[in-house]
C-alpha cells in the first residue's frame, strides 16, 4: 500500500514538470546538472573511467570537457524524458526532424520489413515518437523492464503514446515470428550490454574488447530484412535530426558477426563525432573476453 501512495505521488511529481514550458523545463535541467555532476557527483568514476579508456589519445583536460559537456546533456535528457509525457504529436514534429524516410519507405515498399539498429545516443526516447509518428507501418521497440512494474509501465506508456509497441527483449523473437511476413519496423539498441553468459561476442568498440549481443544479426539472417542505421543527432537543446542509412540489404549473404560489426562501428563513427552525446556514466565494460572463460 505504501509503495502504491510513493508511486502515484512520484508519478503526480512527474507529470506536473512535464507541464512545464521548455523555457522553464531547461532552467530545471541546470539544476539538475549541477546536482549530478557536482553535489553527488553520481557514476562520475564510472564516465571517467570509460572515457579514460575510450579516448587515451586525449589530453585530461579535453577528456574532462567531454565529461562536463555529458553531464549537462544527460541532464537535458532526463528532464526531455519526462517532458514526453505532454508532448503532443504537434510537438515532436517541430522538434524532430526525420530527413530521409525514403531510406526506410525504399525497403517497405519492396514487401521488407525493417530492422532499426541505433544506439543510447542523443535522444533515443524521442526518436520512438518520431519514428512512430512518421511511417504508417508498426514500430515495436525492444526495451530491459524495470524491475519496478509500476514505473516500467509508466514510462513504456510514454514511449508508446503515438502507437509504438514496447517488446521485453526475451520476447524478441517470439514477436518476430508471430509477425512473420508483415510490414514493420522493429528497433533495436545496439550498445545493450549483454550478461556474462550472454556474451557470446566480442568486438573492438571505442578502443576495447567489448561483448555485444547478437540478437540483431541472428534476426536479420533469419528474416533476410534490411538493417537500416538511425543516426540520432542533436542541433541544439530541444532539437533533434535523424537520418537513416542502410548497413546492410540482403542479410543472409553477409558473413558471420558482419552485421554486428557493422553496426557497431557506424555506432562508434557517430559518438566519436559529438562523444558528450552517448550514454558514458552506464556501465557498458563490465567483463573481458577472459573473464568469461573463467
Amino acid at each position: 500500500m505504501i509503495k502504491k501512495s510513493l508511486f502515484r505521488l512520484a508519478s503526480f511529481f512527474l507529470h506536473l514538470i512535464s507541464l512545464l514550458p521548455f523555457w522553464l523545463l531547461y532552467v530545471f535541467a541546470d539544476i539538475l546538472f549541477v546536482i549530478l555532476y557536482y553535489l553527488t557527483a553520481y557514476r562520475r568514476k564510472v564516465t571517467q573511467s570509460n572515457l579514460k579508456n575510450a579516448f587515451p589519445e586525449k589530453s585530461e583536460s579535453e577528456r574532462n570537457l567531454i565529461e562536463r559537456k555529458y553531464y549537462r546533456f544527460l541532464a537535458d535528457n532526463i528532464l526531455e524524458s519526462i517532458k514526453m509525457k505532454s508532448m503532443s504529436a504537434d510537438d515532436i514534429r517541430k522538434r524532430c526532424k526525420v530527413h530521409n524516410p525514403e531510406e526506410v519507405n525504399k525497403h517497405l515498399d519492396n514487401g521488407k520489413a525493417v530492422l532499426l539498429a541505433t544506439g543510447h545516443y542523443a535522444n533515443w526516447e524521442w526518436g520512438n515518437l518520431i519514428i512512430a509518428l512518421t511511417f504508417p507501418e508498426k514500430l515495436f521497440v525492444i526495451y530491459k523492464p524495470l524491475s519496478n512494474k509500476n514505473f516500467d509501465t509508466f514510462i513504456n506508456k510514454m514511449r508508446a503514446k503515438f502507437g509504438a509497441v514496447m517488446v521485453p527483449m526475451r520476447l524478441t523473437l517470439r514477436k518476430i515470428v508471430e509477425l512473420k511476413s508483415e510490414k514493420y519496423l522493429f528497433g533495436f539498441a545496439s550498445d545493450q550490454t549483454p550478461t556474462r553468459h550472454e556474451s557470446q561476442y566480442f568486438t573492438t568498440f571505442l578502443n576495447q574488447p567489448t561483448a555485444v549481443f547478437l540478437g540483431l544479426e541472428k534476426i536479420a539472417k533469419t528474416t533476410n530484412n534490411p538493417v537500416v542505421f538511425t543516426h540520432i543527432n542533436r542541433l541544439k537543446r530541444g532539437y533533434y535530426e535523424y537520418t537513416f542509412t542502410t548497413l546492410v540489404e540482403h542479410p543472409k549473404l553477409t558473413a558471420e558477426h558482419e552485421i554486428t560489426n557493422l553496426h557497431t562501428q557506424k555506432l562508434e563513427q557517430i559518438i566519436k563525432q559529438k562523444p558528450e552525446l552517448w550514454l558514458w556514466s552506464h556501465r557498458r565494460w563490465k567483463f573481458r573476453p577472459e573473464d568469461i572463460s573463467k
